[in-house]
């Protein structure tokens, strides 16, 4: 008697998921900056919204953290499905992604600091003037590690893109926007820390990040990977995973 089994869905089932994973992220990160301006806000912002409304802060500071742990998720995601193309890439971008939400979950610890500021603010323990400025530049430490985090998601780009483009698993357009995406993270990374008093030279690049990674988001929700990819064709996808659950008896 002959018993297989696997624990991973169908490939295009699993780019769903992924697809899923990466939508959970931009709606997470989305809700981080309305509620305490935590992301794309400048540290004057976030200190007013922590003044203003400290739970709703707090609020946002935990969405930003289930932010980082869904795109971790979604990088992982995208790796079990090119790995069969390319592990080396594959595992390059997973590496630089997770590098990249090492270094954002470490600067958010600044917004944490200013919270505990405030806190002490709140029970007289510091001069309210002296509190507020802690915490200011303690934001202003967090925005300085968000930027350097753009390095590590510029670059994860760039392998992904390749991917993208060589294996056909998705439209190879979506491989060149994630390419062009690479570059508009960069340019953030290179503006905000050389000429920060010029924030209007990344607005276009904002768009093409937009575009990218909700194309891309909404490409894997919708159709998941084509079943005729050239280079790695999508049954190979997830056979690795998939084997690990089949049992022989």
């Amino acid at each position: 008697m002959t018993l297989t089994t696997s624990p991973f869905p169908s490939p295009k089932t699993f780019a769903r998921i992924t697809g899923a994973l990466y939508l959970a992220f931009i709606l997470a990160s989305v809700v981080a900056d309305a509620l305490g301006h935590i992301g794309l806000g400048t540290a004057r912002q976030m200190a007013d919204s922590l003044t203003t409304s400290p739970v709703t802060f707090r609020l946002g500071l935990t969405m930003a953290y289930v932010s980082a742990l869904m795109f971790l998720l979604a990088a992982w995601g995208l790796f079990v499905i090119f790995r069969t193309v390319n592990r080396d890439l594959a595992l390059l971008f997973l590496l630089l992604n997770a590098v990249g939400v090492a270094v954002q979950c470490a600067s958010l610890l600044g917004a944490v600091w200013a919270l505990l500021g405030a806190d002490a603010a709140g029970s007289s323990a510091v001069p309210p003037t002296e509190a507020q400025a802690l915490a200011l530049q303690a934001l202003e430490a967090y925005r300085t590690g968000m930027v350097t985090s753009q390095l590590f998601f510029g670059a994860w780009l760039f392998p992904l893109g390749h991917l993208v483009i060589s294996s056909r698993l998705l439209p190879r357009f979506l491989g060149v926007l994630l390419i062009l995406d690479g570059v508009a993270e960069l340019v953030w990374f290179v503006q905000a820390l050389v000429l920060p008093a010029y924030p209007a030279i990344r607005v276009p690049g904002t768009a093409v990040s937009l575009l990218a990674e909700v194309g891309l988001t909404l490409w894997l929700l919708v159709f998941g990977v084509r079943a005729n990819g050239s280079a790695a064709d999508s049954r190979h996808v997830l056979v690795g995973a998939g084997s690990a659950g089949s049992a022989l008896t």
